[in-house]
């Protein structure tokens, strides 16, 4: 009698319907509200700065990232497309460049520049907070520039870029160097988490860390990639 009440337990637990997975919530309500309506030529200007490292190292960053000809790249938070227009070029003639962004207005400028640089391979895809917007395994690499710490979803984030990537493709990150006693108050307050944190976020997201490049100071760069 105990062995048949324990086997009606095993069948009404099999075929009791499981439960919903819950939304993940956002871990910094309104730290996007500032790109919803951008002014271009205002966030260009603090981007493309000289004193901004990651533009005053771009050359670096781009050879570091052995773009080919023919790969597909896709720019989390293009912004003003300093790297999108960067990326074009070197994955060409038959490579293509995804710009992804959740400002419109940023997404349709870096259209309009492409098209006046005859830049033909760049695509403009507007997306949601939590999501890429892209077909699955439809990208050799994903580069997220100075803009994890923006991701309020940052789970449903992961799950949906290692979903775009083909089998073997990487992930780069680069993002502020969070230490107490050495990055500034605003990084302090405005970045959520530092280097070890983001590293372990991305590997429970099915990544291995492939590469740590001592390339930046202020920030780091990290290259994963997608396990199957």
């Amino acid at each position: 009698m105990r062995r048949l009440s324990r086997f009606l337990l095993v069948l009404l637990i099999a075929g009791s319907p499981m439960p919903a997975l819950a939304k993940e919530a956002s871990i910094a309500p309104g730290i996007n509200s500032p790109y919803l309506k951008p002014s271009f030529e205002q966030w260009q200007s603090v981007f493309e700065a000289e004193g901004r490292e990651v533009y005053a190292k771009r050359q670096a960053i781009l050879a570091a990232l052995k773009l080919k000809p023919g790969m597909t790249v896709a720019d989390i938070g293009a912004g003003t497309g300093l790297f999108t227009r960067l990326f074009a070029p070197a994955v060409a003639p038959d490579g293509k460049v995804y710009a992804l962004d959740i400002s419109r207005d940023f997404i349709e400028a870096i259209q309009r520049q492409a098209q006046e640089q005859g830049l033909g391979n760049i695509v403009g895809v507007v997306n949601p907070v939590d999501s890429t917007n892209l077909p699955p395994r439809s990208i050799d690499l994903a580069f997220v520039c100075d803009t994890y710490h923006h991701f309020e979803y940052p789970q449903t984030m992961l799950a949906s870029i290692r979903q775009a990537l083909r089998p073997g493709g990487q992930l780069v990150i680069i993002d502020y160097q969070k230490v107490p006693g050495l990055s500034s108050g605003w990084v302090m307050g405005h970045v959520r988490a530092g280097k070890a944190t983001v590293v372990q976020e991305i590997e429970m997201a099915g990544f291995r860390l492939i590469d740590d490049l001592p390339l930046l100071t202020e920030n780091y760069f990290l290259r994963f990639e997608k396990l199957e």
